[in-house]
């Protein structure tokens, strides 16, 4: 970003070719390194817990009264449902981007890519739109649905459904630190178009 300012050699002689970087742009740089690090953190994190998150429980089933009830193995995984594999795939995704958009921050001077904005925001949307599935999953699963009879499923894989509950909580942190790098890009472009 040129200011006008000239950078100068050991002589003291100035070279209008180099560009100068600023504390307030330093400042800018690193923090939106050390917020793409932490997208990177949540979303991994976010992913790993979905990834291995399975259980398995006995359910008791009775047919008619004169017999035993059965006891039946089921198994809750992610695989089963469509929300949750939604959740894990963009998860995924967006590590990977945050992963590359890090790379790109760090190799390149200019921090204020439209590219990248553009990129955020798509990826943020896809984040926010993974969390709402799941969470419309989630709320299922907890409380269920008494005009479709659709039942509570949580009371019995407990478990399963806090690991979920804990991934939606690191996916969802990782979507608003994505918005924070959106609105600090779209803050830096105003900045720039006052200059």
């Amino acid at each position: 970003m040129e200011n006008g300012h000239k950078a100068f050699n050991i002589n003291g002689v100035g070279r209008s070719d180099q560009k100068v970087m600023y504390n307030g742009e330093k400042k800018g740089r690193s923090g939106e390194v050390i917020l793409r690090m932490l997208v990177v953190l949540l979303t991994l994190v976010a992913s790993i817990v979905v990834g291995v998150d399975k259980e398995t429980t006995t359910v008791s089933i009775t047919l008619m009264s004169s017999l035993p009830p059965l006891q039946i193995p089921v198994t809750a995984k992610w695989q089963y449902m469509s929300a949750l594999v939604f959740l894990l795939v963009s998860n995924v995704f967006a590590c990977t981007y945050a992963i590359v958009s890090l790379l790109y921050t760090l190799c390149t001077e200019n921090i204020a890519k439209v590219v990248v904005v553009i990129l955020d925001i798509l990826v943020m949307g896809l984040l926010f739109s993974a969390n709402g599935a799941a969470a419309a999953v989630g709320v299922i699963g907890r409380y269920g649905n008494s005009h479709v009879r659709w039942n509570k499923v949580c009371y019995m894989v407990d478990r399963f459904c806090r690991q979920l509950g804990a991934a939606f909580a690191l996916s969802l942190s990782g979507s608003f630190v994505l918005l924070w790098l959106v609105v600090l890009a779209i803050f830096r472009l105003h900045k720039k178009s006052l200059a």
